[in-house]
């Protein structure tokens, strides 16, 4: 049989559809149509109808990455852009505008001031010290109407401010509106308290804490700060005011030691410079800052009880007798340091609006007067120590003496007097010293000379070395200008002026044994590694001779002991002293005239073993007696008294020297 596999169809396989309704069957027999409408032979059989899927049953698919990409990318280049465009305005277009908002936000300098070194005297004890304070400052650029959105911010500033510094408002206000637009620092008071400035500060807060919630309220007060610094006071008031001096407005010495060592008292200023904003510093913002170094610790000779002491006496006694001016001078007189040297009237140097100018200098270094007779001592020192004659030596003394083109006479009128040259100087002679002078050369010219020489030993006519502002070295003209009066008003003390500080050294050159040690106001210093370091030696000359010098104390002596002697009311009981009154024609100031009298007492103890120097000088007593034995010999007194119990210095118990005033012819 023929293979007829080929011609057969192999079966196709149905995929198995969704299930639907049954299809119905044909019946057996049937006989199938071909091509058309309906089935015929080799027709595809039909596909059964499939059911719809429900919807849960549909596949997902993933929509397309690349139009969310696009977007992404579009608005990340349109963020950049946006930078760009802005960092283009800030640096090119607008750099102007925003380099002068930055003025408001740069670095600024602060001085930090150094803290004024303080003033002690020899024991310690505080003359002069400084306090914390605070210079008000602003800043002018702070208060425009630009800065503030108001027109009248100065103004307003000047009114919150003006009763708290005890300032002028108006003038606060040109401070605040300087003509210097770029002006950036101006003060507007100096060492204020800390409670002005806290006051300022409170009411700076205020104006913040208003203007947060009130937008009316604009804080004209915010550039207005504080700079550290320190205001000088001076815990006892005046006493030694003179010596200490004061500060200026503008921190620097006006006087006194306070001017004579500025420069070591100042220190040296330091600096703080930091980031501000709106008048606050900006903290993140870093700082540098160079400390201060404070100044020098100053302490002086003087003691504080025994310049209280003088000052008291010399201020109650110009007080009675309605006196121009008077100073004490207190020495050591075997080291020169000065121990007090006080001036009346004096001044309050924590309040200088009461001040009188007159009074708000050292008077007793300033002063240039005419000694009087106080100087006569130098006269017989000389005579003395050229041998021109002994104590005992006798001088004939008439009630006048004509010499030159003038008549001489003694502060009183009397017979003529039989006395030594011990008593010359008891009874204060200007007649016996004039005799005595005589003697120093074989003519009046030489004898000029030989005075001249020793006067300018014993330092008058030359700074007495403290260099002390202001100092007068007094006028002592030399020999061949003196005049035919001056060659014999001099040996008595007219005719040449000195100053308080030199007639003390004189006599203490006699209680140190002939040996003129310089005076000195300041022991030493203490820097900021608070080392000492002492001052310098004072120079030390020999005037005359120790013999010389112990004759001359027993002789002055005689001046407070002898019931003959000017200086009894300067006696000390159990003391010897030595002392010498003085009552000189006095030039006034003002008119370059002799009017009224310069009344002064000079002298140190024990005689015979010194250790105290006290110089009392008043200008122009007008009540009361105006002699200095009868006015400045009680200071002198009330003076050494107290200096001789404060240092616990005993009396010696030597016999007093009781040298012969007068003899009979």
């Amino acid at each position: 049989m023929p293979d007829t596999s080929g011609d057969r169809q192999a079966p196709r396989r149905r995929v198995p559809g969704p299930a639907g309704p049954p299809r119905p069957r044909e019946p057996r027999g049937a006989v199938r149509r071909g091509p058309g409408p309906g089935p015929g032979p080799g027709a595809r059989p039909a596909r059964r109808p499939s059911a719809a899927r429900p919807a849960s049953q549909r596949p997902l698919r993933l929509g397309s990455p690349r139009p969310r990409l696009r977007m992404v990318g579009f608005a990340l280049t349109l963020v950049l852009m946006i930078f760009v465009g802005r960092l283009l305005q800030v640096q090119a277009v607008d750099a102007g505008t925003y380099a002068a908002k930055a003025e408001q936000n740069r670095y600024v300098v602060h001085t930090l001031a150094a803290e004024r070194g303080g003033i002690t005297d020899r024991n310690g004890v505080a003359l002069a010290i400084s306090e914390d304070a605070y210079d008000i400052t602003a800043d002018p650029t702070m208060f425009t109407a630009k800065q503030l959105k108001v027109n009248d911010g100065p103004e307003q500033a000047a009114a919150l401010l003006a009763p708290i510094l005890g300032k002028d408002q108006a003038d606060l206000v040109k401070l605040l509106r300087p003509q210097n637009r770029d002006l950036r620092y101006v003060r507007l008071a100096a060492r204020q308290t800390p409670q002005v400035w806290k006051q300022i500060k409170d009411l700076k807060t205020a104006l913040t804490n208003k203007s947060a919630t009130d937008r009316g309220t604009v804080n004209v007060l915010a550039g207005v700060f504080a700079d550290p610094s320190s205001q000088r006071v001076y815990p006892n008031g005046d006493l030694a005011a003179g010596i200490l001096g004061w500060v200026n407005a503008d921190g620097k010495g006006g006087g006194g030691i306070e001017q004579q060592l500025d420069k070591e008292l100042t220190g040296k200023d330091g600096k703080i410079r930091y980031a501000q904003s709106g008048g606050r510093e900006v903290p993140t913002a870093g700082s540098t800052e160079t400390p201060a170094v404070p100044g020098a610790d100053v302490e002086l000779t003087i003691d504080r009880d025994i310049q209280w002491a003088a000052q008291n006496a010399i201020s109650e006694q110009v007080k009675k007798s309605r006196a121009d001016r008077g100073y004490v001078v207190v020495q050591d007189t075997r080291t020169g340091q000065i121990l007090a040297m006080a001036n009346s009237p004096g001044f309050d140097p924590n309040d200088l609006s009461t001040a009188d100018a007159a009074a708000m200098g050292n008077a007793a270094l300033q002063d240039a007067y005419e000694p009087g007779s106080t100087a006569k001592v130098m006269s017989m020192a000389a005579v003395l120590q050229e041998n021109a004659a002994t104590p005992l030596t006798h001088v004939v003394v008439p009630n006048r003496l004509h010499r030159g083109d003038r008549l001489f006479k003694d502060d009183i009128d009397h017979a003529t007097w039989y006395l030594t040259l011990n008593g010359v100087l008891a009874k204060s002679s200007n007649i016996g010293t004039i005799l005595a002078t005589g003697q120093l050369g074989r003519t009046q010219e030489q004898a000029n000379q030989v005075l001249y020489s020793y006067l300018r030993k014993f330092g008058i006519g030359g700074y007495t070395g403290l260099g002390f502002p202001g100092e007068t070295r007094g006028i002592l003209a030399p020999p061949a200008k003196w005049s035919t009066s001056q060659q014999y008003t001099i040996p008595f003390g007219q005719g040449f002026s000195i100053n308080a500080m030199q007639a003390a050294s004189v006599y203490s050159t006699i209680a140190n044994g002939g040996i003129r040690v310089e005076p000195t106001l300041v022991r030493g210093s203490k820097g900021a590694d608070g080392r000492f370091t002492p001052a310098a030696q004072p120079t030390k000359n020999r005037v005359v001779s120790e013999k010389t010098a112990r004759t001359l104390a027993g002789m002055l002596e005689s001046v407070v002991d002898d019931e003959q002697g000017t200086g009894a009311k300067a006696a000390i009981p159990g003391y010897n002293v030595a002392g010498k009154t003085g009552t000189a024609n006095r030039v006034d100031p003002a008119t370059g005239r002799y009017r009224g009298y310069t009344s002064s007492f000079a002298g140190f103890a024990p005689a015979d073993k010194p250790r105290i120097t006290v110089y009392c000088a008043i200008q122009n007593a007008t009540a009361g007696s105006y002699f200095g034995g009868q006015i400045c010999g009680p200071i002198y007194k009330q003076v050494m008294e107290f200096a001789l119990k404060t240092l616990q210095i005993p009396p010696t118990g030597a016999k007093a020297a009781n040298l012969p005033v007068d003899y009979k012819p």
